[in-house]
């Protein structure tokens, strides 16, 4: 690959990025209301980044989630939900690199989409946890509500990783 087409490739995975930031922060803010927080489709269009951009869908996942809970009044919840959807991102990029043969198979999309759910369902109820905010028994009400929201993302989005459009913009 010359330079130029590196050059390229880096131009179009920030646009990208910038894009599925924002499309991340409308998928967030599309949500149902619970007793502590709300259950989003954020996490869906993170699992389709990190499809797309592989590691990089960190940016788009940290930006666009934490974006959303400044906009919504959650203000205690931006640094932790930039470091959870980031690191989720990121996760699910790194299972989901192509194979040798150019295609991620349902295996691999699966266990993307259950390592980086994992790792939201965990962060929130650990930072929820922590004795400032709610506490272990108050942080353990929205574990079901994340395990929900958790499980549509993972549902939603691998059918959405079979996409052609999908297929053909992968970096």
């Amino acid at each position: 690959m010359s330079e130029q087409q590196k050059k390229r490739n880096s131009l179009r995975k920030i646009a990208y990025a910038g894009v599925l930031a924002a499309f991340v922060f409308t998928g967030t803010e599309l949500h149902v209301p619970t007793a502590i927080g709300h259950v989003n489709l954020g996490d869906l269009i993170i699992l389709v980044s990190a499809y797309i951009l592989g590691p990089f869908a960190c940016i788009p996942a940290a930006a666009g989630s934490a974006s959303a809970d400044l906009i919504a009044g959650y203000g205690q919840y931006v640094l932790p939900t930039f470091l959870i959807k980031g690191l989720m991102g990121a996760v699910a990029g790194i299972i989901l690199r192509n194979g040798t043969d150019g295609k991620v198979s349902l295996v691999k999309k699966l266990f993307a989409g259950i390592a980086a759910e994992s790792i939201m369902i965990a962060g929130y109820f650990l930072f929820e946890s922590l004795p400032f905010m709610y506490g272990v028994n108050a942080a353990l009400g929205s574990v079901i509500p994340n395990l929900i929201q958790a499980v549509a993302a993972i549902i939603g989005a691998i059918p959405l990783m079979y996409v052609k459009a999908f297929e053909k913009v992968r970096l």
